[in-house]
């Protein structure tokens, strides 16, 4: 048994999770089988010490269906996903409306409120403006998103209006994304 593995079975049971023997056929097995199974074949491929962080830096993005490289937004990376509604093929969170239209990023803002949790979507400056979640973005474009602070604030029972706490947070945003 190679390194990997003993090092992840440690550091599964210090996550919380029992030893394979003793999980039932359930997502905690499966999981744990399947990481031990790509550290074994990570493990026999040999890398060093330089060769090995690139390997797992390659993995995580493609596995994660993220891109290598920054997007160019060129005609060969769309595909129709709608009537006029362009998706981009190597970001799937990309998309544009007609062939000529600007592309935007749907996670390029995520709402936080004062509870920690998250969410895209909109949210309302001091202008009484909504701000969206997606925004149109720059070429060659490299996803990044911005996390910005709201207040909740219920206007009838289970209507919620969140406002932007504090709007210099958006200062960062407009000057990656294309206004």
């Amino acid at each position: 048994m190679s390194n990997y593995i003993e090092h992840a079975k440690r550091e599964l049971l210090a996550l919380g999770y029992k030893p394979v023997s003793e999980c039932g056929n359930d997502p905690n097995k499966w999981i744990q089988e399947n990481v031990f199974a790509l550290l074994e074949a990570f493990s026999k491929q040999g890398h060093s010490g330089s060769s090995a962080p690139y390997c797992v830096r390659y993995f995580e993005k493609l596995a994660l269906f993220k891109p290598l490289s920054p997007i160019k937004c060129d005609d060969a990376e769309w595909m129709e996903c709608g009537p006029n509604t362009f998706q981009n093929k190597r970001l799937s969170s990309v998309f544009k409306e007609g062939k000529i239209g600007s592309p935007y990023y749907l996670d390029a803002i995520v709402w936080r409120n004062e509870k920690g949790h998250t969410y895209t979507g909109g949210a309302v400056d001091k202008a009484g403006r909504t701000i969206r979640s997606r925004q149109f973005i720059k070429l060659p474009f490299t996803p990044k998103t911005f996390y910005v602070d709201v207040i909740d604030e219920e206007v009838a029972k289970d209507d919620w209006v969140f406002h932007i706490k504090d709007e210099a947070q958006l200062e960062e945003v407009f000057k990656y994304y294309a206004k």
